[in-house]
């Protein structure tokens, strides 16, 4: 029996609705049939498909078009489906990251038949996971002007706050390497699991940057997100593998980015495995004054990478700006005010409307 989603109903409502249709990441499918179900039959909007990423337009002429995009997919399930309200909180996989953000969008879509700017308004798969399976990316490779616009607004949690750019991620392993032989006799092998000693003394010591970039403070991060080392258990194991992950602010290229870590870990064998690039922010755009003098309040950078850096890289000036808390993202007890999704909707009508 397919979904169904009424987009007449309250924004909280309309969240907590979405958030017990389940979309972890690559299993979208059935949220992504709803979302373009709800929205193909409204007449003031030409909607178009691209796998499970839905993206409806007005086409109204005139003078500026914004983008205001959200992914539909989630972290895995945690035991905290289906849905459930306390006082002015709602709870569950996905409320806060970000289907929240997604509410509030197709509540606009719906609303909004002749907005002051056209809107474009997107809806796609796969962000929660590697970079390339993104659906945002694999629109701006197939149907680059279906993503055209003067400024962009990614519905990701800020706590309806307005976060400028994103931080820059990659993924390096990091490769020590020794010589078997059995335990009894280890002096005859060389053991790369003490061998990445030095790998994790490197990173202890690591002081991180605090850089300022057009006037908002990025604090960087490198970390080591897993280790992996060993044969069996009478084995001196010949090869070590430290994952790091580095956060860079967007006054780094990922190719600066890189070089850096490259220097870190000079000496090692190094592997960069993933990586998606910083975005600067942009708040001195036109089309983004005007929202941040329309949405108010002090902008701050946004730790963390988003899809701001796509949009960036097609020329698209964009922010983040969302109802969920980034701090409750991915928790086993996510949660989102009711509050502030209304607040958001009301803001963002204000600024469209």
């Amino acid at each position: 029996m397919s979904t169904r989603l009424d987009l007449t109903q309250d924004v909280g409502a309309l969240t907590a609705r979405l958030v017990d249709v389940e979309s972890v990441s690559g299993g979208e499918k059935a949220l992504a049939d709803a979302v373009e179900q709800a929205l193909r039959p409204l007449p003031h909007l030409s909607v178009h498909r691209d796998g499970e990423a839905i993206v409806a337009r007005t086409e109204l002429g005139r003078g500026e078009r914004v983008v205001i995009a959200g992914h539909i997919d989630t972290v895995p399930v945690a035991g905290n489906l289906p849905s459930r309200v306390e006082g002015d909180l709602l709870y569950g996989c996905g409320t806060s990251d970000m289907k929240a953000g997604v509410a509030v969008a197709l509540k606009l879509a719906a609303a909004l038949r002749t907005p002051s700017r056209d809107v474009t308004y997107v809806f796609y798969d796969c962000e929660e996971i590697e970079a390339e399976r993104n659906g945002l990316l694999r629109l701006s490779r197939r149907h680059p002007d279906w993503l055209a616009g003067d400024f962009a607004v990614l519905m990701e949690p800020t706590d309806g706050v307005i976060e400028g750019g994103c931080q820059g991620t990659l993924r390096a392993q990091i490769t020590t390497r020794g010589r078997r032989a059995h335990s009894a006799r280890s002096w005859l092998g060389v053991n790369a699991v003490h061998a990445a000693e030095p790998v994790l003394a490197i990173l202890n010591a690591y002081q991180a940057r605090l850089p300022v970039v057009d006037g908002l403070e990025y604090h960087e991060g490198l970390n080591a997100v897993a280790i992996d080392g060993g044969v069996a258990g009478n084995v001196i194991p010949d090869e070590c593998v430290v994952t790091v992950n580095y956060r860079f602010a967007p006054d780094l290229s990922l190719e600066a980015a890189q070089a850096h870590v490259s220097e870190v870990f000079d000496g090692f064998e190094v592997r960069f495995t993933d990586g998606a690039a910083a975005a600067r922010p942009g708040l001195t755009h036109p089309v983004a004054a005007a929202f941040l003098e329309a949405v108010g309040g002090t902008p701050r950078a946004k730790l963390g990478w988003t899809d701001v850096s796509l949009f960036s890289g097609l020329g698209v000036p964009a922010v983040n700006y969302g109802p969920g808390d980034p701090n409750l993202a991915h928790q086993r007890g996510e949660y989102v005010s009711l509050k502030k999704i209304a607040d958001c909707e009301r803001r963002m009508l204000g600024w469209l409307g």
